[in-house]
């Protein structure tokens, strides 16, 4: 396991500082970043994709499941003496809003739709709907699933936290690799959930056709912008010829990024 994964203010501003770099210049075609729009982020975590809205003067709010994440979230913001309110529920179970007043501008789902398993993604993409405004924008970025490590397997430890490709191998003997590297049961089983989840290219495009979103744009990045912050990597987009090769493209694409409106 990385660093940054036991370190979370450390895992927080590297979040914010690729935010603040890329996703702002990407959404602000799409959407005015201007002062007082309502921001919402779903699986917030510590709330670091948040940060820079909130400086820009949005009305941020995160979303997470996990109690020290939001507790984290809550800790950051007061450090860089922002605004920010975090709710620490299953997205699912959220009320959704009953007025255009209370729905957002932009919603961000990062890094989130490749933990949710096959079986409520659909559902999920279709509670997001009603918190959209009614030109409201929905930001989606995941790593393809077959690229190297689409698995997630770096929040393993040892040796197995570094090797590519090892979460397409077969089930007992990629647990059967963890295990050997000391990974707790507890971290294999979230490695097995992002297993049966397998969230590729086809598939999201698939399930957004499904549950009747319009797909603005779409970006397949080969060197992940936030390899800048992690490995001090240059950003390159995936050539235009891989992008077009259906299936081949995962295994090169390191982060999918969708913008989407309802249709």
């Amino acid at each position: 396991m990385q660093q940054r994964h036991l370190n979370r203010k450390q895992y927080f501003c590297e979040l914010a500082n690729t935010a603040r770099e890329f996703y702002l210049n990407y959404l602000q075609t799409y959407i005015p970043l201007i002062p007082n729009i309502r921001v919402l982020e779903i699986g917030c975590g510590e709330g670091g994709n948040l940060l820079p809205f909130a400086e820009k003067g949005s009305n941020v709010t995160g979303i997470d499941i996990c109690r020290k994440r939001i507790n984290e979230a809550h800790a950051f913001f007061k450090e860089k003496h922002q605004q920010g309110a975090f709710i620490c529920q299953d997205f699912l179970l959220v009320k959704q809003p009953s007025s255009e007043e209370e729905r957002y501008n932009l919603i961000i789902v990062h890094d989130v739709i490749e933990h949710i398993a096959s079986a409520h993604k659909k559902d999920f993409m279709l509670h997001i709907k009603p918190f959209l405004k009614q030109n409201g924008l929905l930001f989606f970025a995941f790593p393809a699933w077959q690229n190297p490590f689409g698995g997630h397997q770096q929040i393993s430890v040892g040796f197995a936290s570094k090797l590519p490709f090892i979460h397409l191998l077969p089930k007992p003997l990629y647990v059967t690799l963890l295990k050997l590297s000391g990974t707790t049961s507890e971290c294999i089983d979230e490695l097995m959930r992002i297993r049966a989840s397998r969230m590729s290219i086809e598939n999201f495009e698939h399930l957004s056709s499904l549950t009747c979103y319009t797909i603005c744009q779409r970006t397949l990045w080969l060197i992940n912008p936030h390899y800048k912050q992690k490995f001090n990597l240059k950003p390159l987009r995936l050539w235009t010829f891989f992008t077009r090769i259906p299936y081949l493209r995962n295994f090169y694409t390191t982060s999918a990024w969708y913008l989407l409106r309802n249709s």
